[in-house]
């Protein structure tokens, strides 16, 4: 990563945002808190992080009243680099369990569906395990990998090959996945100490530079 590597932090309520920004800023990133469409139109940014506590629902609602839905689905449906966390995640895909009747971006093939409460306490809070598949990103992090969750529900890819790592939390799910310049993950690495904070420099460190084109809302957002 150069430095001054500028990195877009979509604001649209989340609880989680300040831990992200001080993640970021802690390995180097300059952040802007992007809460206005307007500000697609003249983007300095590397990549697009979009994080996220709480429903997939309010979350879609919440991005639509900003009018930041089309902005970032243009984004990353342009192959720019992004990074999902969590309900960041969630969204890269078309539909989840937890609000059926709300389309994601759909930039993934498949559905996020609820952990097997049956199973095991639900939700699903503390440290798990990574089984690494794609071990690009998690490049000089400390075996075993340990990194921290706080969720319910969990995508599944059609496509197995996006998937870069996996963790067992009564049933084995992605815990994360790439496909292209486009990075979510399951667990939290602003949450995840040393591990999380060489995910994400490994993040950063990735991003090359690009022109920035124009990235006007849709007329009829």
């Amino acid at each position: 990563m150069k430095w001054g590597t500028v990195i877009g932090l979509i604001d649209y309520g989340s609880s989680n945002l300040r831990s992200v920004r001080r993640a970021l800023e802690t390995c180097g990133a300059v952040v802007d808190l992007v809460d206005q469409p307007v500000a697609f139109d003249s983007s300095r940014w590397s990549a697009l992080v979009v994080p996220g506590v709480g429903s997939f629902g309010r979350c879609v609602q919440s991005l639509h009243e900003k009018k930041l839905w089309f902005p970032i689905l243009r984004w990353i449906e342009g192959e720019r680099p992004y990074l999902g966390i969590c309900l960041g995640y969630h969204l890269l895909f078309e539909s989840s369990e937890e609000s059926p009747e709300i389309k994601g971006f759909g930039f993934l093939a498949g559905q996020v569906i609820s952990l097997p409460k049956q199973k095991v306490k639900v939700p699903h809070i503390g440290w798990n395990e990574l089984t690494v598949r794609q071990p690009a990103l998690f490049d000089g992090v400390m075996l075993p990998i340990n990194v921290y969750f706080v969720h319910s529900y969990y995508p599944v890819p059609k496509d197995s090959k996006v998937i870069s790592s996996e963790c067992e939390y009564g049933v084995r799910f992605a815990a994360s996945v790439t496909k292209g310049q486009v990075v979510a993950t399951q667990f939290h690495p602003e949450k995840s100490q040393s591990a999380g904070l060489r995910f994400i420099t490994n993040f950063l460190h990735s991003l090359q530079p690009v022109s920035l084109p124009s990235y006007a809302t849709s007329p009829s957002n």
